[in-house]
């Protein structure tokens, strides 16, 4: 797809453009220097056709002094394979020394560059972008990212300098795709397994904990399946976050979860599972979301999986500890060695199509009225719950792996405690396991007796409405009785 990247020294307000452009918020804005670090991708609907943006950190002086040679070999990478190049400029700072300096790098790349000059947030402002033309690049675009100022023209001008526009090929990459986030606590492996996958450094790599700050989203084919790996920001408890960038960055990390179709919870073989991993694996159990449990860095535990007796332990102490999660299926790799990396997608591609497979109306009653009468619940003030008939409805809404739903018809619902509902999914699960996916438990409660469904009034009531109101009989007496007989004049 057709590519612009957005270039520019650390705080010009690139991240601002580029959710502009994208008409969302996806990259974290804020005014301390060097929040973003990753490439980030986006589609820009505006405009005659679609294009592929990429938001990329600061570089020069500002930037993270722990990343800046990472951060300027990702511009590299997001230049060379664009197409266009937005160079972006701020307005309220003036033309500085790293502005020149990313000039002159810049003009030895052959392609279309756009200098846009942001912060022109009023009318008086317009002057300033002047200064910048000492740069040789004309024309020149003032804009507002944070107004919305000047977007029209200046998309108008992204057009007209990319390559033609493939609509095949854009229906082809637009196609929803599997969007998988890999989900876990800081430094567990999750850029280092998306870039495994990728067999590229995408994603910032680091034994510092809290490298990854934005949600990235990027696009992958894997033979015939397409797609989107969201790798997240660390997820620290809440009295370890060290500022309001980490804040944001858990809170996109969280609502990446929500959004995904699948979360694949990374852990860190080398440490077991923590408090904190619990927290994230609740996160995505209460999210309702599928998910895939990955033991990864299982390199550095070789003594303990070298023979079989030792690996099923450490599965068994995985399985104790996850023991919230017990339909995830768990995998080992090492994304360091990049072993075992097919079957991560063996067990996704598993995941989805166990979503597909139903249980038949017929064997579900028998199989719960089977369970009931061996194993009944409990008695509640005197009650015992009842299921008067089951059914697995039709999946709802357009997911790519949607979940299982079990609908229970029942006396009272309020008679179900959590010990036996977990005991009927047990055993629902033992006819279909639906591996990875959590089931949708939904009770419909059957209204109460004597109740009408369609006025609300009770059946003695509606008889007597249509016969009418009752007439207390006469009583008979014998003078009442001669004068009956006697005759009419």
């Amino acid at each position: 797809m057709r590519t612009v990247a957005i270039v520019g020294r650390p705080n010009v307000g690139k991240s601002a453009l580029f959710n502009r452009l994208a008409g969302q918020k996806i990259s974290i804005v804020h005014d301390m220097p060097g929040v973003t670090r990753d490439r980030i991708v986006a589609i820009c609907r505006q405009g005659r056709s679609p294009f592929q943006l990429v938001d990329t950190g600061g570089i020069g002086a500002g930037a993270d002094a722990e990343f800046a040679d990472q951060v300027a070999a990702e511009v590299d990478i997001a230049v060379e394979t664009s197409d266009l190049i937005l160079f972006v400029v701020d307005a309220q700072a003036g033309l500085t020394p790293v502005d020149a300096d990313i000039a002159r790098r810049l003009r030895r790349v052959s392609k279309p560059l756009l200098l846009v000059v942001n912060k022109v947030d009023h009318p008086n402002h317009s002057g300033l972008s002047n200064e910048f033309s000492r740069m040789g690049f004309s024309p020149l675009f003032p804009v507002s990212a944070e107004h919305g100022i000047g977007f029209d023209v200046l998309v108008d001008r992204i057009t007209s300098l990319l390559p033609e526009h493939d609509p095949a090929e854009d229906a082809a990459r637009l196609a929803k795709p599997l969007q998988i986030a890999l989900v876990g606590r800081p430094n567990v492996g999750k850029s280092s397994l998306t870039n495994a996958i990728l067999e590229d450094e995408r994603t910032m790599v680091s034994p510092i904990s809290g490298t990854t700050r934005d949600s990235v989203d990027i696009p992958y084919k894997r033979g015939a399946q397409n797609y989107i790996l969201i790798d997240t920001a660390g997820i620290r408890p809440k009295s370890k976050r060290s500022d309001s960038v980490e804040v944001f960055s858990v809170m996109r990390s969280e609502s990446s979860v929500k959004r995904a179709d699948l979360c694949v919870l990374v852990l860190d073989a080398s440490q077991g599972v923590s408090s904190q991993d619990k927290r994230i694996a609740g996160m995505v159990r209460d999210a309702g979301k599928p998910c895939v449990v990955v033991l990864n860095k299982i390199d550095l535990i070789p003594e303990r999986t070298k023979d079989k007796e030792g690996l099923r332990e450490v599965l068994e102490e995985i399985r104790h500890d996850l023991s919230f999660l017990p339909y995830a299926p768990l995998v080992l790799l090492s994304a360091k060695t990049g072993e075992d990396l097919d079957r991560l997608f063996k067990r996704i591609e598993n995941v989805r199509e166990a979503s597909r497979r139903r249980i038949g109306t017929g064997p579900l009653n028998r199989l719960l009225t089977t369970a009931m009468t061996n194993h009944p619940p409990a008695l509640k003030s005197g009650r015992r719950f009842k299921i008067l008939y089951s059914t697995q409805p039709e999946p709802r809404g357009s997911s790519p792996i949607p979940l299982p739903e079990v609908v229970l018809f029942c006396n009272d619902k309020s008679l179900l405690d959590d010990t036996y509902r977990r005991f009927l999914e047990a055993r629902i699960r033992t006819v279909e396991p639906w591996e990875g996916l959590p089931m949708d438990l939904h009770l419909r409660q059957r209204e109460a007796r004597g109740i009408s469904r369609s006025r609300g009034a009770a059946p003695k009531e509606r008889g007597e409405a249509q016969r009418g109101p009752k007439t207390k009989a006469k009583r008979s007496t014998p003078k009442a009785r001669r004068a009956a007989k006697a005759p009419r004049v």
